[in-house]
């Protein structure tokens, strides 16, 4: 069958799709260490306004990138990380945030708190993609997992920029 007959291209294009989870939770492994590198860089440039925040932002990164490494360890779940499962559509976006940004050192809220927002929307929207598309088990609840406090740590960004950006500041 020549390379441009037709039905080569689509089921190329199908295998292409997928990804095994053993890949998915490298690059996402990657991802929550990079999150808690640019969260722990940023501590001592941000405001005080959000210098509470980054430092929660932080921990909870480290706590996400030792599920995963723990996650890797695990016997159990040997057969199941080889499966090929549908590469999520926020992949690239995803993927994208491993490289962190140089804010540089004269930072303005503003602008740390939409890359950050950016940062756990694509996450959140990843995480809750692939536990809709994992078989039941242990990965799908650290997925599951994951979106939920990705989604929480973006609402407290949300609200915290809505304070500090559209109303004047906190108490105003």
């Amino acid at each position: 069958m020549s390379e441009h007959a037709e039905g080569h291209s689509a089921s190329y294009e199908r295998i292409k799709s997928k990804k095994s989870l053993a890949e998915i939770l490298e690059v996402a492994t990657s991802f929550e260490q990079k999150a808690f590198e640019f969260y722990t860089d940023l501590i001592p440039k941000v405001s005080k306004n959000l210098r509470w925040l980054v430092e929660e932002l932080a921990v909870e990164e480290q706590e996400h990138f030792a599920l995963f490494t723990n996650l890797a360890k695990d016997p159990s779940i040997e057969e199941q990380v080889k499966q090929q499962i549908q590469t999520p559509v926020e992949d690239r976006r995803f993927s994208d945030y491993i490289q962190l940004p140089d804010l540089g050192d004269n930072i303005d809220d503003q602008a740390i708190l939409q890359y950050a927002m950016g940062r756990e929307d694509a996450a959140m929207k990843q995480y809750r993609e692939l536990s809709d598309t994992t078989e039941p088990g242990a990965i799908h609840d650290l997925f599951e997992f994951l979106a939920n406090e990705e989604t929480k740590h973006k609402q407290e960004l949300e609200k915290l920029y809505y304070e500090l950006i559209h109303s004047g500041g906190p108490g105003n």
